[in-house]
């Protein structure tokens, strides 16, 4: 019989979505006239921006003539997208970034997951805790996480715990790491990193020779004027950071697939022999060997998000987001539950009840309010106690669910 891979069977029983999933099944079987109000997953509602839908119509078209039909895409993304990047989410910030340091792929989640690959499988590995689940996962499935203890934490894994003592940020590891995974705004807490603490880490990436993967997929909803969009407005960054983004959370792509890495030339890796290696090569050639690249019509609506009326229409899709991230907010405050995130980041982080654990408060959301969110266990131990909201429903669905939390709990 064919050897498989032994670290999967060091994964949790079920990915922390799947779980959600099957409870709410279970509860949908047993009660089918319950009208669930899910603010779980991060998945968006409103419809994709004219402008992109435009772009799409106008790319099949061309799809069906000759003289304009596409094959196969550019490994790392046609030259109009990565320009458009380049220029308007870098350039019109003052960050310099080339257009060959920038690889498309169909979503940062994949991205977050395979960046591993690039670097030897003895790496050490800092997550902040509690962290979105993929970054852990994908390093499990690597091997570089070890055995897990009764409560889920892996020996080899260095956990920067992110609680409310602390504002959600964490320390700097006290012990060597090689690899740093930083989301900011962060999923699941919501919680910013201040230019004062990115420099932080960047001071301590480039002192001690590691790498930041910074996952950037929210900085579409900063409001804040002294908080970053991007690690590489700190200096030194480009030599130690890896950022990714994505076009589902503030263009609303997620049933399209889009998103893209930026690895800086000047960031380097050493081999076995002690020899430099390029980073920006090494993602460049493991895209070239396991990825041809989006479909042409999903980078064409990529592309009108740029656009001067694509960029209007996704600044109302964030503010329609951000007002229910408000009324979450406000709404669960005045019921008399902690609260944070919700400002610049499209989740709410929430504390449990006393005496509740995250998957007690998720049963009793879900049985008694008929609400679905997601227990902040599932996101790392310093998770337990907390929940995570989202504000990617309707505006009639999140008033109502606030109504039926603060009322039925």
């Amino acid at each position: 019989m064919t050897r498989v891979n032994d670290h999967y069977l060091k994964l949790r029983a079920g990915y922390l979505f799947s779980e959600i999933a099957r409870r709410v099944r279970e509860f949908q079987a047993q009660h089918p006239d319950a009208k669930l109000i899910r603010l779980g997953i991060g998945d968006v509602t409103r419809p994709l921006p004219p402008a992109a839908i435009r772009a799409m119509h106008e790319a099949v078209d061309e799809m069906a003539r000759v003289e304009t039909f596409r094959g196969y895409p550019p490994e790392a993304g046609y030259d109009f997208l990565v320009d458009a990047i380049a220029r308007q989410d870098y350039g019109e910030r003052g960050v310099k970034v080339a257009p060959d340091e920038i690889v498309v792929s169909d979503g940062s989640k994949q991205d977050t997951a395979n960046i591993q690959e690039i670097f030897a499988p003895e790496c050490v590995v800092a997550l902040t805790d509690p962290v979105y689940p993929v970054y852990l996962d994908s390093n499990v499935m690597a091997g570089r996480a070890g055995s897990a203890d009764a409560d889920g934490r892996f020996d080899r894994i260095v956990y920067l715990p992110c609680t409310a003592e602390n504002d959600f940020l964490p320390r700097l590891p006290e012990v060597p790491v090689d690899l740093i995974y930083l989301c900011y705004p962060n999923n699941p807490t919501g919680a910013v990193a201040t230019r004062a603490a990115l420099t932080r880490w960047v001071e301590y990436a480039r002192a001690h020779d590691a790498v930041i993967v910074f996952d950037a997929a929210y900085e579409a909803y900063i409001v804040d004027a002294e908080v970053p969009h991007s690690i590489y407005e700190i200096e030194g960054a480009r030599e130690v950071a890896i950022e990714c983004r994505s076009f589902s959370k503030n263009a609303g792509f997620t049933g399209l697939r889009l998103a893209y890495t930026v690895v800086p030339k000047e960031a380097r890796g050493r081999f076995a022999d002690g020899s430099a290696g390029s980073l920006n090569a090494l993602w460049h050639r493991r895209t070239a060997s396991k990825f041809q690249g989006p479909p042409y019509v999903i980078q064409k609506a990529g592309a009108a998000v740029f656009t001067p009326e694509g960029q209007k229409q996704v600044r109302a899709l964030i503010d329609y987001y951000m007002e229910n991230a408000r009324t979450i907010s406000d709404g669960l405050r005045a019921a008399g539950y902690a609260v944070y995130g919700g400002r610049n980041a499209p989740y709410i982080w929430v504390s449990a009840p006393a005496g509740q654990s995250s998957w007690d408060f998720f049963d009793a959301l879900l049985t008694k309010a008929h609400v679905v969110g997601v227990p902040g266990s599932g996101f790392g131990p310093s998770g337990e106690g907390y929940f995570r909201l989202t504000a990617f429903g309707s505006r009639e669905q999140t008033a109502d669910a606030v109504e039926r939390i603060r009322t039925r709990l």
